[in-house]
């Protein structure tokens, strides 16, 4: 006849994730493997304190001192208007000075850039152009994930761009490489004024 299951409970139930005997995985288990180990002591409480247990070099102790000298006074590298004279809190700047120097470094990497590849004026990355113009900016993401190429986009400077964003398309260019913040010179057509299909990439 057929054997029907049993459906008394057991006395001793087993756990069902209790590892066999003959399994190789028993011998790492925690409770194999990790030593009976003793509660560290609080840091307050430590012996030992202030104590050399290391040292490197063959100098111990060295003592210095003055060879009465005439002082020294420290000079300003560069003019006082390129350096700080004051006071000064870091990452405390105004947002206008920041932007200020954004654009003053587009217009310093744009001129080598221009000289280099031997470029003509740069053009306007917002208006629209049916022939290829070169524009100039900085790369930016038009998210807050990673930057790829779909979501690249052009911060134009702010002398031809007025620092408008515009996206890229990068479909034909073979290969390039990009992050935020990097200042280019972009080859390439705007029929509509809303994307730039880039042809050309010229980079620092």
């Amino acid at each position: 006849g057929s054997q029907k299951r049993s459906s008394s409970t057991p006395e001793n139930p087993r756990p069902k994730r209790t590892l066999s005997s003959r399994s190789p995985y028993a011998l790492f288990s925690p409770n194999s493997f990790s030593p009976s180990a003793t509660p560290s002591q609080k840091y307050a409480a430590r012996s030992g304190r202030g104590e050399v247990v290391a040292s490197f070099g063959s100098i111990q102790d060295p003592s210095w001192s003055s060879r009465g000298g005439q002082g020294c006074t420290p000079k300003l590298f560069t003019s006082p208007e390129e350096s700080l004279t004051k006071s000064y809190k870091f990452m405390f700047q105004k947002a206008l000075d920041i932007r200020e120097v954004l654009c003053w470094r587009i217009e310093e990497l744009g001129a080598a850039l221009r000289n280099h590849y031997g470029l003509e004026d740069f053009a306007s990355a917002l208006l629209p152009a049916q022939e290829p113009v070169t524009v100039l900016g900085q790369i930016g993401c038009d998210s807050n994930g990673k930057l790829n190429a779909r979501s690249a986009v052009l911060e134009g400077d702010r002398e031809r761009s007025s620092g408008g964003r515009v996206p890229l398309d990068l479909s034909e260019l073979a290969d390039f490489s990009l992050f935020p913040g990097q200042i280019v010179a972009l080859e390439g057509t705007n029929s509509t004024g809303k994307r730039l299909v880039v042809s050309k990439l010229y980079e620092v």
